[in-house]
């Protein structure tokens, strides 16, 4: 009443400002029109699409139509086909219920919603089917309700209209619209009693835009101003009576059920529809006053959907078939009812599963067992009969194991080779699977062990090791830590290190570090010098304590690393601490004199002996230099005529290390008229170390033995080829020196056959001819007569120069 209501209020259109007195109810409309659409299924031309129709606005479950029967198919067919329903849009009106084959309303529909205003309104679909493939086209027509009242674009019109207008004038109007169709639409309008104004329904059609007011009397604005009307557009609704039962698609539905079907399986939707309205059509389901009370325990059916579903335990051997009656029944003020009947089969299921039994366990497997070795002994047992009784076992593929079988017996055996460290145990799953349809499985875990053998070595984990000490390192400082794992386990993974037996310089291995046998850490067992020992290598043997043992080895190589703890040792000039080295220049030295040059050396390597000259303390400042890298004391300037006769110069030698160190020596400079060229002997001033008058002696006795050498070749082949008168080639000696000096002095011999005079000298290659260390080479001219070998005369003014190579050309 209260949706008629609003539809009446919403037709309505009022034509003027204020209300009148209410006007008279409308006289009963001039047409009536009842139109009562039901879904009913149109069947299916042949070859064509299937048609159906159905109303809008129908709830869920709602009935369409019959597939399966109209394609002539079991609904058993379609379900087990896959049977399903696709649409080309989002939504899914309708639904295909498998169980029965009947297609149903999924979603409420709205058809001015689907459709707006189309004459007709039609939803495609498309059954498929597989195995195989079938595709049928469906055509559901949405059937038009009278839902929508007539609505004006504008509740009240305002007209003008002129008092002078003459009778029979026409004023138009917008019509009434309606989202309905057909007759559900605008089918009359009425206007309020008026003896000025008609309205004009002859042109009238439906879906017209426009009315027309006809004036019917001449309008005077001194008896009435104003003239209001209410016009009303009028659709028609059949009111509905409940005047039919509840039906259902069908009056018995059969039902194949497998006894082992849990409770709240569905059995069957079941659908009956009342082409009734509201009340008079809701439909509620409900069991029949004569199904027996051991049906109501083993199922229920539910009011609203009709679905009938499980309630209770199904058991074959206690009744193969049940009969379920229910009824559905309207709630129309006087209901009526509607009956079916469903009869419910029990299928038997293999409803027992397989058992494993497990009789003997043997664990754990030794790692390196036998393939073939049995693990376990196990049954298998099963309660169904028949194929549900046939049973087979199986295991997981990759595990190295495989199952024997006998009967009902199995055997689990090792397949392949077996390893602790991969795997240390195994949890088989045995699964036992029946025959049945559909089959029944049941799974054994079984916990294998493998137990372990001491079948790896212990691994470093770095093939070498290289370790850096400083040296001057305290006693027993730790050097690295050596690190071996074994992948075995209890005491097979044991480690234990020591040190293979050696010897450095004559020494066993153990006096210069040691190890711990436990942890691997090395420690020093002396101080390192890097001057006497720059590096050794060790060897570390790691060993397990499996029986029997397993070892590895790992060289370890120990690099002394150098640090400045060596100060700079001036070998030339020499001063003490009573007197300084005396050196003297000519009084008419000019700019860049050579006064002397600084000799020094560094017990370190690297950058640690890298050394730097320094003038430090001068009696004159401005008198001399001293050249940073190579240690050479010049004159800046020439002597001034009243220059003392003596200068003090202290020179400072630093190393390059960190932090430095140094040495200093003090010089005296005597100016004097005239230097000698006689060299004074300045190896008492000298203070070399041990080795290095060892290596002077060797220099000496090497010259002498190559002189001899290279005067008796000279003399052979000069009594050799002179006869034939052939010029000897050129001979040269050479020894080159190096060291920690800053340079490197070459020193070359040469002897000429054939030539009045011979010359043998030692001369300074690696500089310039009058810049080099000229004081530190002598070179003299000995005559000879030809064909006779030259006396060699080697003077050397410094003899703390070192060579260490000797060549002979």
């Amino acid at each position: 009443m209260a949706a008629a209501a609003r539809r009446s209020r919403g037709g309505a259109v009022a034509l003027g400002l204020p209300p009148p007195s209410p006007p008279p109810p409308p006289p009963p409309p001039l047409l009536l029109l009842l139109l009562l659409l039901l879904g009913l299924g149109a069947g299916r031309a042949a070859g064509g699409p299937l048609r159906y129709s159905v109303r809008e606005e129908l709830p869920h479950g709602a009935f369409v139509g019959n597939v399966a029967s109209d394609l002539g198919v079991d609904p058993r067919r379609l379900a087990a086909r896959g049977a399903r329903l696709t649409s080309g849009s989002g939504r899914q009106y309708l639904e295909l219920e498998l169980g029965r084959g009947v297609l149903l309303v999924r979603e409420r529909m709205d058809r001015e919603e689907l459709c707006e205003l189309s004459p007709t309104c039609f939803l495609s679909l498309e059954l498929v089917i597989e195995q195989p493939i079938e595709v049928h086209n469906v055509e559901v027509e949405v059937l038009d309700i009278n839902d929508n009242a007539p609505r004006f674009p504008r509740q009240d019109y305002r007209l003008e209209i002129s008092e002078s207008a003459v009778p029979g004038a026409r004023f138009h109007i917008e019509s009434a619209q309606d989202p309905d169709v057909g007759t559900n639409s605008v089918q009359s309008y009425q206007l309020s009693p008026s003896r000025h104004f008609a309205l004009d329904l002859k042109g009238f059609q439906s879906g017209s835009k426009l009315l027309e007011l006809v004036l019917q009397q001449p309008l005077d604005r001194e008896q009435s101003a104003l003239q209001q009307l209410v016009l009303t557009a009028i659709s028609v609704r059949v009111v509905d009576t409940n005047d039919n039962p509840p039906a259902f698609d069908r009056s018995t539905y059969t039902v194949n059920l497998l006894e082992n079907s849990p409770p709240g399986t569905l059995v069957v939707k079941l659908n009956a529809s009342d082409p009734d309205e509201g009340s008079n059509g809701d439909v509620i389901y409900s069991f029949g006053s004569y199904t027996p009370q051991k049906v109501r325990q083993l199922f229920s059916v539910d009011p609203h959907s009709g679905e009938v579903r499980v309630n209770g335990t199904l058991d074959y051997e206690e009744a193969s078939s049940y009969e379920i009656y229910v009824q559905a029944t309207d709630q129309g003020p006087v209901s009526m009812a509607g009956h079916c009947k469903v009869l419910v089969n029990i299928v038997d299921a293999n409803d027992n599963v397989p058992e494993v039994v497990l009789t003997s366990l043997y664990s754990p497997v030794p790692e390196d067992a036998k393939s073939g070795t049995v693990v376990a002994l196990m049954s298998v047992t099963d309660q169904d009969s028949g194929l549900n009784k046939q049973v087979s076992l199986r295991i997981p593929p990759g595990l190295p194991f495989m199952l024997n079988s006998f009967k009902n017996s199995y055997t689990l055996v090792t397949q392949g080779k077996l390893d602790h460290e991969k795997a240390a145990a195994y949890n088989i799953t045995v699964t036992a699977t029946d025959s049945g349809i559909p089959p029944l499985s049941s799974q054994k875990v079984i916990h294998v062990e493998i137990s372990d053998i001491n079948d790896n070595p212990p691994r470093f984990e770095e093939p070498v090791y290289s370790v850096y000490v400083p040296e001057n390192n305290p006693l027993g400082v730790l050097l690295c830590t050596i690190k071996a794992t074994d992948p075995d386990v209890a005491e097979n993974a044991y480690v234990s290190y020591s040190l293979l037996d050696g010897e450095i310089e004559g020494l066993p291995v153990t006096s210069y570090v040691s190890i711990k046998s436990d942890s691997g850490n090395m420690y020093a067992v002396k101080s390192f010098d890097y001057e006497t020992l720059r590096e050794f290598q060790v060897v570390v043997q790691a060993q397990d304590a499996g029986i029997p043992s397993l070892s590895s080895t790992v060289s370890v190589h120990i690099y002394v690393v150098d640090e400045n703890d060596h100060a700079p040792q001036i070998l030339y000039p020499t001063s003490t601490n009573t007197s300084a080295a005396l050196e003297m220049i000519p009084r008419l030295a000019n700019a860049g004199y050579l006064v002397t040059k600084i000799i020094a050396i560094d017990g370190d390597s690297g950058q640690n002996a890298w050394l730097f000259y320094h003038l430090v303390q001068t009696s004159d400042p401005g008198l001399f230099r001293v050249e940073l890298h190579t240690g050479e004391i010049r004159t800046t300037r020439k002597l001034r005529e009243e220059s003392t006769p003596t200068y003090n110069l202290t020179v400072e030698v630093r190393d390059n290390g960190e932090p430095p160190m140094s040495s200093s020596v003090a010089i005296t400079v005597a100016v004097v008229d005239r230097v000698s060229k006689i060299i004074p002997d300045t190896r008492r001033h000298i203070k070399s170390p041990s080795n290095y008058s060892e290596i002077t002696l060797y220099l000496i006795i090497a010259l002498c033995a190559i002189s001899f050498v290279f005067l008796f070749t000279i003399i052979g082949l000069t009594v050799i080829k002179l006869p034939q008168g052939l010029k000897v080639q050129p001979h040269f000696i050479e020894v080159r020196g190096n060291g920690s000096l800053t340079k490197t002095y070459c020193y070359k011999a040469c002897l000429t056959a054939g030539s009045g005079s011979d010359t043998f000298m030692f001369y300074n290659t690696c500089g310039p001819t009058g810049t080099g260390p000229s004081a530190v080479v002598t070179e003299r001219h000995l005559t000879g007569q030809s064909g006779q070998s030259a006396q060699n005369l080697i003077i050397l003014k410094n003899d703390s120069i070192t060579p260490n190579e000797v060549r002979l050309y």
